[in-house]
């Protein structure tokens, strides 16, 4: 019997984690929701999965605390196994301001939970991946942003930089566990129609941005979901250490 596929989402309760979650489910995986605080909403992704025919769990967690993150893997161990793919994209942004109006407090939290969360999520991950350890291999994928590149400068400098540290680490990672088995790779997306917009104090800033984007328009949850999944999937057998700017050009 071939084993089954098992893929863990952070921060999967919405936007782009929410349609990731989705649609590795349509093609067979057995999915784990996590999420921080948003019940109605992971229950709503849960129970859709679910009723198209889909196999999933959902785990209340912060990843960015290493005894939650034990806790979130040890739960996919024991009700899905061993887990095969993971989506790094449980992420935080702050309302948008110059960089001398950050305080030490909220810089410290971006990174906390946006970087820390992957780091943490990635050493579970290859403990259970790793072909040295008697593992079947695996993949990774980091949700980055194009923001790592533009900086994001008088909105959130501190948002970018946590980006910038995951493509580090995303490369990093990908060099160090090649011939392990596991493959490690990267989305950055760019202005895409999320909630998220409003945790920066503008909710419709993609409109307002949109014109800036050499295709005219701001992206789909769905149009990253699709990059996602094709670089957790062996459609991309021969990639790892890489890039997808899913960014309509910009």
């Amino acid at each position: 019997m071939t084993p089954r596929k098992v893929v863990i989402i952070t921060g999967s309760g919405r936007g782009i984690g929410a349609e990731t979650a989705k649609l590795f489910a349509e093609n067979g995986y057995a999915v784990c929701i996590n999420y921080i605080s948003n019940d109605v909403a992971a229950e709503t992704v849960k129970n859709e999965i679910l009723q198209s025919g889909g196999y999933c769990i959902s785990v209340k967690a912060d990843v960015s605390i290493s005894s939650e993150v034990t806790r979130l893997f040890e739960t996919v161990d024991n009700e899905l196994g061993r887990v095969t793919a993971l989506v790094n994209n449980a992420a935080i942004l702050k309302t948008q301001c110059r960089l001398t109006e950050i305080s030490e407090a909220r810089f410290s939290e971006v990174l906390q939970t946006n970087v820390m969360s992957c780091f943490l999520c990635c050493q579970e991950a290859v403990k259970r991946m790793t072909t040295k350890s008697g593992g079947s291999g695996g993949t990774i994928v980091n949700v980055s942003s194009r923001a790592s590149q533009s900086g994001s400068p008088n909105e959130y400098i501190d948002y970018a930089a946590s980006k910038g540290a995951i493509d580090t680490l995303t490369r990093g990672l990908a060099l160090e566990v090649a011939a392990e088995g596991i493959r490690v790779n990267a989305v950055r997306p760019g202005l895409i129609h999320t909630e998220m917009h409003i945790s920066g104090g503008e909710p419709e800033r993609v409109e307002r941005l949109k014109f800036k984007i050499p295709m005219q328009r701001g992206g789909k949850p769905k149009e990253v979901a699709e990059a996602i999944f094709w670089l957790a999937t062996e459609k991309s057998s021969f990639v790892t250490g890489s890039f997808i700017d899913a960014a309509g050009g910009l």
